[in-house]
């Protein structure tokens, strides 16, 4: 599990989903806020996980070159940041525009008739 995560279960369980997990949540929000499109929260997500790399190296002694920590890591914050825009992006559509849009689940929104 260790060489696919590229660190230790705790490590990337408390550093990279709980830290950087959060910081990705409030990066799609933002993203969200400011009517950005979806594909932008991407180039966010790979920059934190490069951040999130150097710091799993720095402080907890992982492999700095890791490709699968990386690509883990970044499948995570990047889906993280991808769905808390597309809830907040639901949720301000809804919100902004409440005589032509209604809520249809979490994520999708849809015209009143």
């Amino acid at each position: 599990m260790e060489a696919i995560l590229g660190a230790k279960l705790g490590v990337f369980l408390g550093f990279t989903v709980v830290m950087f997990g959060g910081a990705a949540v409030m990066t799609g929000q933002a993203m969200a806020q400011t009517w950005r499109p979806l594909w932008q929260v991407v180039p966010y997500g790979l920059l934190m996980a490069v951040g999130n790399r150097l710091l799993s190296f720095m402080l907890f002694e992982a492999p700095l070159l890791s490709v699968a920590g990386f690509v883990a890591s970044a499948i995570v914050l990047i889906g993280l940041s991808a769905l808390s825009h597309r809830l907040t992006f639901a949720r301000k559509m809804v919100d902004q525009y409440p005589w032509l849009y209604e809520r249809h689940g979490l994520f999708r929104w849809r015209a009143r008739y």
